[in-house]
This record gives C-alpha cells, sequence and structure tokens, in this order.
C-alpha cells in the first residue's frame, strides 16, 4: 500500500468535478448572473498566491459558485466567508467543504445574500479575493469597500478592461469612475491576465487579475459622498473641460471656476488627468465657499 504524501497539495477541482457537481443540483451557468466556474487548479493556485493571503487571515469570497477558489482559499486562510447569492449553489457548498476539506468545516462561513446588500458578516474579513460577474463587479468592490473598513487586501478576478479601468491612473485613456472612486479606499494595480480556457462556460474575452492594498483617503474635510458627486459629475461629460463638466454640479460656471481654482486645478483641463486628492480638494471649495 502506498504511502500518502503529506507535502502534496490538496486536490482542486477540475473540469470533470464541476460538471458533475454542477450535474447533481441541476445547475447550468447563467449569464444573468455572470456565472463562469473555474476548471482549473492551478490557475486557482496562482490567484490564492497572488493574493497574498496569510495563515492567520479571514478571507470574504463573493460569488463562490460551487466551490472552486473555496477550497484553495481554506487551504491558504485561517476562515473563509462565502457570500453567494444564488440558493442552489449556497445550499450545495457545506457539502462541497464537508466532502473536499472536512478539516476545514468550522472555518467555512455561509452567507446566502446579494454581496451588494451585505453590511455585516459572521466573521470580520481581512481580505477580499473573489471571481466576480463582469456585470456587477465594479459596484460590488466599491459597496464591499465601503462597508468593511477591516479589508485590507485583496484580489479580484474580473473582465480584463474592467481590471484596466480599476487600476488606471490619471492621464490613461481607461481612467474613469472606477479608478477615482477605488483610489478613495485603497491602491490597486493589475497583477495579471486570465485565459478564456480555464472557465466553463468559456467567456468570450480575458479576465484581469486586480490587487488592492487599503490605504486612507485623502485628508479632507469633504465627506465621501461629497466627493463621489464631484467624480461624477466630472466624468458624466468626460470631454468636456472641469469647468464646463462641473457647473451643474457647483450651480454654474463662474461657481464651478471659483471651487477649481481654490482646489489648485486648471479649469480648462479634464477630469481623466486629475488624482483621487484634487477631486477631493475640489469638493471641499465647494463646502467652504456655501
Amino acid at each position: 500500500m502506498t504511502e500518502p504524501n503529506p507535502a502534496a497539495p490538496a486536490p482542486l477541482f477540475g473540469a470533470s468535478d464541476i460538471r458533475r457537481l454542477a450535474g447533481e443540483i441541476g445547475v447550468r451557468p447563467t449569464k444573468t448572473l455572470g456565472q463562469n466556474f473555474v476548471i482549473d487548479g492551478n490557475t486557482i493556485r496562482r490567484i490564492v498566491a497572488a493574493a497574498g493571503v496569510g495563515a492567520d487571515e479571514t478571507v470574504l469570497e463573493v460569488g463562490p459558485g460551487l466551490g472552486s477558489l473555496t477550497l484553495g482559499l481554506l487551504d491558504a486562510a485561517a476562515a473563509v466567508v462565502a457570500v453567494e447569492i444564488d440558493p442552489v449553489l449556497a445550499a450545495k457548498l457545506p457539502a462541497t467543504v464537508a466532502e473536499w476539506r472536512p478539516a476545514a468545516v468550522g472555518n467555512f462561513h455561509l452567507v446566502e445574500a446579494d454581496a451588494m446588500k451585505v453590511t455585516e458578516l459572521p466573521v470580520e474579513p481581512t481580505a477580499l479575493v473573489a471571481n466576480l460577474p463582469y456585470n456587477v463587479a465594479v459596484p460590488v468592490v466599491l459597496h464591499l469597500l465601503e462597508h468593511f473598513p477591516s479589508l485590507q487586501h485583496g484580489l479580484v478576478m474580473v473582465q480584463d478592461e474592467v481590471a484596466d479601468r480599476l487600476a488606471a491612473g490619471p492621464g490613461s485613456k481607461t481612467y474613469g469612475v472606477p479608478s477615482v472612486k477605488a483610489a478613495w479606499y485603497s491602491q490597486m494595480r493589475k497583477a495579471g491576465v486570465i485565459g478564456m480556457n480555464v472557465f466553463w462556460p468559456a467567456p468570450k474575452i480575458h479576465s484581469g487579475l486586480v490587487a488592492f492594498t487599503r490605504r486612507e483617503p485623502p485628508a479632507t474635510s469633504a465627506t465621501r459622498k461629497q466627493v463621489f458627486a464631484v467624480i461624477d459629475a466630472a466624468f458624466a461629460q468626460r470631454r468636456k473641460t472641469l469647468r464646463a463638466a462641473l457647473s451643474g454640479w457647483a450651480g454654474g460656471g463662474p461657481e464651478a471656476e471659483r471651487c477649481l481654482l481654490a482646489a489648485g486645478v486648471d479649469p480648462t483641463a479634464r477630469g481623466e488627468v486629475i488624482d483621487i486628492a484634487a477631486f477631493a480638494r475640489i469638493a471641499e471649495a465647494k463646502e467652504a465657499g456655501a
């Protein structure tokens, strides 16, 4: 009898495992929920490694699906809190964890809910690692960063062009509302590209990995809501100068110009060239002059 190798990595799902699990509960991936299940164990290991999860951490996973990434995270972290909106998938997850990672059952916490509505969790997470549905990726990331200040870092897999937008800096053609709002909470960077053939069903586009590290927002007397209102106005008509784009927000062109000059921003500049600190100064200037 061959002795088990204690150094061998714990098994992860392959394509046949994913299809078998889906078949057992009658699940077909739906475009509505943006479901694309990872069927490659090496991709899971790559994601977990890139996330830099510590053995003492609690990881928040959104949209665990059939549990591909969940198993990899349970191997690396002290605990995993999984938020799943699909009741059929959520019902299967505890049994999957019990079968594939019996020793980690007590470290797994399931929340059946819409991640966009979650404001409390059974365990405080320190990291976010998730394969996010393309259609809700940005609002989910921003919502979680807002409501869970304990999240210090993380890695999300999103549509590749969304990854570019989240990680973009001022002056880039992909810099926009997601870039600036994400920068309020964290430093974001592109951490890799994932091909289409590691998913079932295979999407028609590549996925991108975005890593983030929490940081303090810019020092300002303006609230996050006030700053975000400036960002929304600046990019609503991104080809306009900031003086023109912010006129409605400020109550007229002259007032927009006053706020911009008080913030040290050129009124003829466009929103795509200024950073989150400048947007905060513009919001602050309006409040100071109110």
